[in-house]
């Protein structure tokens, strides 16, 4: 298959790479149809993030068709999925919490070190962000593996066009959770500093969250 690989800073490659097989009863393979770039990939390119190796597929923005399960997801061929960046077990005590960034489990004992120096606590597994963060391959790609895929992948209804659900991957829940965040009260006023994509997408969950109170 196609992917987009990083092989340092400011160098990254359109390749031809082994395409993903299932290696967990409760993985599956999607096929890439809408995948996007985020702000977070110019610190992959910028080479800020440490531990990326040559060749590691980047992109964690994506969603796409269900080709291939494992016997433990609950996924079916043919379903349209929207993945979400986190890699979550669904398990553990902060799955458990709905504080999936910090699953215990789904990125691998030996990375969590780094990225807790790096962010304060250990990190979950992420798609195509490091090799602290499981080193597990993204989605700007034609085929990804998805684990803990009974866990983590939103099923799109019929009638959606992929650019109405894409954002659902990370930017738009960011902005959400930035809005949430701010227990909004009746005649408050919201100021977003930095408004990219996130910021923009913070102000419109503002709008929907304001309290009618």
């Amino acid at each position: 298959m196609r992917a987009l690989t990083w092989h340092g800073k400011h160098d990254v490659r359109m390749e031809t790479v082994p395409d993903p097989k299932i290696v967990n009863p409760r993985d599956a393979i999607i096929r890439i149809t809408s995948t996007a770039i985020c702000g977070s990939d110019l610190h992959l390119y910028d080479s800020y993030i440490p531990s990326m190796h040559r060749g590691d597929i980047l992109g964690h923005e994506f969603m796409g068709e269900v080709v291939e399960t494992g016997s433990g997801s609950n996924l079916k061929k043919g379903e349209r999925v929207v993945v979400p960046f986190v890699i979550a077990c669904g398990q553990c005590f902060f799955c458990g919490k709905q504080q999936f960034s910090a699953c215990d489990n789904s990125n691998p004992a030996d990375k969590t070190d780094l990225s807790e120096i790096a962010y304060g606590y250990a990190m979950s597994g992420l798609f195509g962000y490091s090799h602290m963060t499981g080193g597990y391959a993204g989605g700007q790609a034609e085929y990804v593996r998805v684990p803990y895929s009974d866990v983590g992948p939103l099923v799109i209804p019929d009638g959606l066009e992929d650019d109405k659900v894409l954002f659902l991957s990370d930017i738009l829940p960011t902005g959400w959770m930035a809005a949430e965040n701010c227990e909004i009260e009746p005649g408050d006023t919201v100021a977003v500093w930095g408004c990219g994509p996130v910021g923009l997408f913070a102000v419109q969950s503002a709008f929907l969250l304001e309290p009618t109170g």
